[in-house]
Formats: structure tokens, C-alpha cells, sequence
């Protein structure tokens, strides 16, 4: 292939991205997605291995979460000043690095700063959903972000039960070195993949970029709307998956880790069910997509009550609630890079934020909620976080209303 030919098959294509470029990307968001939550069901091992106590092993799963949150922050909004194609590969080969760390380390300090760095490059699954949704067109571009989550949600459902699977038979270990080898086949990848851009020039700061997020989202009611409705919905998401394992686990169902792991497939069904959100609200539907999604996350509730006496009603409830789930945050990523296209990336991180404080409060709440008032505690928890994101939307539909009414009134010829 000559020169001309290999730069012109990177360019931007007229139709924006193929059907093959989006999948590849939501192939690679999951591989980076993944790296947060391996670790969950290996934290034994890790702890044995080590001879870290249990009173400390937990800091693992934390400061993975806190690299993350750090990344989200100050690694996200520098794809909207630099090439975000150059970027990606850079950090996926640091990801693959960290993962390494991981892999060898042989005391508890080194085991640490690796997740820690492992959970900061690991916002590279941001940096590719806000580089598909630049590079597809405005038409496409819901159907896109809808595709690209769905590799996202595949990566966090899919991650437990495949390190479970490949520590059975070559250790905790195995599981990040694979992990790396597949992040380095990821960037290669991509390498081809990932259309070329003319270089941009930006007068913008990346100080200015970061304090730019959240004026941007108090300035802007759609970003701040949807900021909200992802804290809601995936405090209740939070408060439904960080809870199941403790009645599925006790008697009188006595489940293995491994059984209730499959209760994810079915989470994972629904999720992909979701994909469709994106492109009705490339066809103007948002809002009442997201409407209905908020009402059936509400609905999910009430199958979910039924875990006591029926496991049949709650895997109802359970694809019910990820379909909702992943609509709205499918619609809610569609909406906050159409505000701003140019600065999709810190907008994303921005986004991200809401969602990451609802996991976290939802996680929190049904700890202490469970221990107190059981499964039922559990369903009315999660129903009022799921109410209230439903009344917020309903509360936002009337003052529009209100206010398109009122300019009606103020221009009664036009």
C-alpha cells in the first residue's frame, strides 16, 4: 500500500465512521472498561499471595476507583486539545505497562500504585466514547454512542466472571498479564483503525479546559439535567448489583459466586437492548425515551421485590432494569457531545463524575440499608432513587412547557 493510500484509508470518512470502526472502538472500550473491575473477585487470591490482611486488601478495589476518578478529571479533557487518536495509543500503551506492574509485583506497595495507575489510564474507555462520537456524523452519532456503550457495559457485566474464569487455571497473575497482551493487540489495532486528523490548532489552555467543566455544566441546564439524571440512575443500578449476592448467597438459595455471576448475562441482555436508545434520539425522540426508560427503571423495582419468592419475576426485573438503565445513559452521552461537539471530551469526564458519585452512593446506601432492613430495604432504596430521577424529568417537562407557553403569550404572531 502506498503512502497516499494508507493516509487516505486513516482520514475521516464523508459518512463518518463504518460499521466495522464502531465496533472495533466498542471492542477496545470494553478491553479498557474491564481493567477497574478484575480485581473484584481476585482480591483473595491477591491478598493470600501477598500476605496482605483483609483489612487492607480493600484498598485494591479503592484506589483503582480513585485513579479513575483522578483520570476522569485531569486525563479526559485533553483529548478536546490534542490529537485524541496519538492520545489513545500513548495511554493504552501505559495501560498495558501498569497492567504489567500488576501482574509482577511482589509486595503490597507495588500492587498498589499499579491499580492505582491501572485506574487512571483505564479512562481511555472515555477518551475512545468521545472520539467515536466526534468522528461519526450528527445524524449517526446517537447509534454510534449507543454502540460504543454497549462495549463499555459488555467490558464491566463481562470482567468478574472472566478473571474468575482464567484465575481457576493459571492464577490472579495470568489475569492482567492477558490483560496487557490484549491491550497491546487493542492498540495495534487501532493504530489502523482510527482515522488520521489534520492536526488542530488550540488557543484554549488545559488549565482553562479543566476549570472550564463545571462552569459549563452550571451554565448549561441540558448538561446539568442529565449530570443528575446519571447520578439517580445509577445510584439505584449501584444499589441493586452491590446488594444481590448477599440474599442469593445465604439460605435459602445458598447460590455459588459462580451461579450469581450469571445474573449479569441477563443484565447484559438488557444493556445491549439498549443500543436502539441512541438512535431514536438521533431521530428527535431523546426526551421521551428517556421519559419511558425512567418509568420502567421504576417499574423494575417492583419485579425485583419479588426475589423472596420468585427468581423467574426478578431476572424480569433484572433485564428491565439495565435496559432503562443503559437508555437513559445512552440518550444522556448523545446529548452532552451534541452541546458541545469541540469539547466532548471534558464534557464526557464531566458527565462521568455524576455517574461515578451515584455508583458510589448507591453502593453506600445499600450496604447500611441491607444490614438494617434486608431485601425489602434494598427494593425501596432503589426505587426511590429510581422515583425521584422520574420526577426530575417530569418536573423538567412541565417548565419547559411552561416556559414554551409563556413565549407563546409574549409573541402571539410568531
Amino acid at each position: 500500500m502506498s503512502e497516499n493510500t494508507a493516509d487516505a484509508a486513516h482520514r475521516v470518512p464523508a459518512d463518518g465512521l463504518s460499521r466495522v470502526q464502531t465496533l472495533i472502538i466498542a471492542v477496545a472500550a470494553g478491553i479498557s472498561v474491564a481493567n477497574i473491575y478484575y480485581a473484584q473477585p481476585l482480591l483473595d487470591l491477591m491478598a493470600h499471595d501477598l500476605c496482605i490482611s483483609s483489612s487492607s486488601i480493600g484498598l485494591v478495589v479503592t484506589l483503582t476507583q480513585v485513579g479513575y476518578g483522578l483520570g476522569l478529571i485531569f486525563i479526559v479533557p485533553i483529548g478536546d486539545l490534542t490529537d485524541r487518536r496519538k492520545l489513545t495509543i500513548i495511554q493504552g500503551l501505559l495501560s498495558a505497562i501498569a497492567l504489567i506492574v500488576v501482574a509482577t509485583a511482589g509486595a503490597k506497595t507495588i500492587l498498589f500504585a499499579g491499580m492505582s495507575a491501572v485506574g487512571l489510564l483505564a479512562v481511555l474507555v472515555q477518551i475512545l466514547v468521545a472520539q467515536a462520537a466526534a468522528l461519526a456524523t450528527p445524524v449517526q452519532r446517537g447509534g454510534v454512542v449507543g454502540t460504543v456503550t454497549s462495549g463499555v457495559v459488555t467490558g464491566i457485566l463481562a470482567a468478574r466472571s472472566v478473571a474468575g474464569t482464567i484465575a481457576d487455571f493459571g492464577g490472579w497473575r495470568t489475569v492482567y498479564l492477558t490483560s496487557a497482551l490484549l491491550t497491546v493487540a487493542m492498540v495495534g489495532i487501532l493504530v489502523r483503525v482510527l482515522p488520521r486528523r489534520a492536526a488542530e490548532r488550540h488557543s484554549e489552555t488545559y488549565l482553562h479546559a479543566l476549570v472550564s467543566v463545571p462552569s459549563t455544566f452550571l451554565r448549561e441546564p441540558a448538561l446539568l439535567f442529565r449530570g443528575i439524571l446519571a447520578l439517580l440512575i445509577f445510584a439505584s443500578f449501584s444499589t441493586f448489583w452491590t446488594s444481590l449476592v448477599l440474599p442469593l448467597s445465604a439460605p435459602p438459595f445458598s447460590y455459588s459466586h459462580t451461579l450469581i455471576g450469571l445474573f449479569g448475562l441477563v443484565g447484559l441482555a438488557g444493556a445491549i437492548g439498549a443500543t436502539s436508545a441512541g438512535r431514536l434520539a438521533d431521530k428527535g425522540y431523546g426526551r421521551w425515551t428517556t421519559g419511558i426508560s425512567l418509568a420502567l427503571l421504576l417499574a423494575s423495582w417492583g419485579l425485583i421485590a419479588f426475589l423472596p419468592l420468585s427468581i423467574s419475576v426478578l431476572l424480569v426485573g433484572v433485564f428491565a432494569l439495565d435496559l432503562a438503565v443503559q437508555a437513559v445513559h445512552v440518550t444522556n452521552l448523545s446529548v452532552v457531545v451534541s452541546v458541545h461537539p469541540h469539547k466532548s471530551g471534558r464534557l464526557i469526564g464531566g458527565y462521568m463524575i455524576f455517574y461515578s458519585i451515584g455508583s458510589a452512593l448507591g453502593a453506600i446506601a445499600a450496604a447500611a440499608t441491607y444490614a438494617r432492613y434486608g431485601w425489602s430495604g434494598i427494593t425501596i432504596l432503589g426505587a426511590a432513587f429510581s422515583g425521584f430521577a422520574l420526577a426530575v424529568w417530569i418536573s423538567s417537562q412541565l417548565f419547559s412547557e411552561r416556559r414554551s407557553n409563556n413565549r407563546s403569550v409574549e409573541c402571539p404572531h410568531g
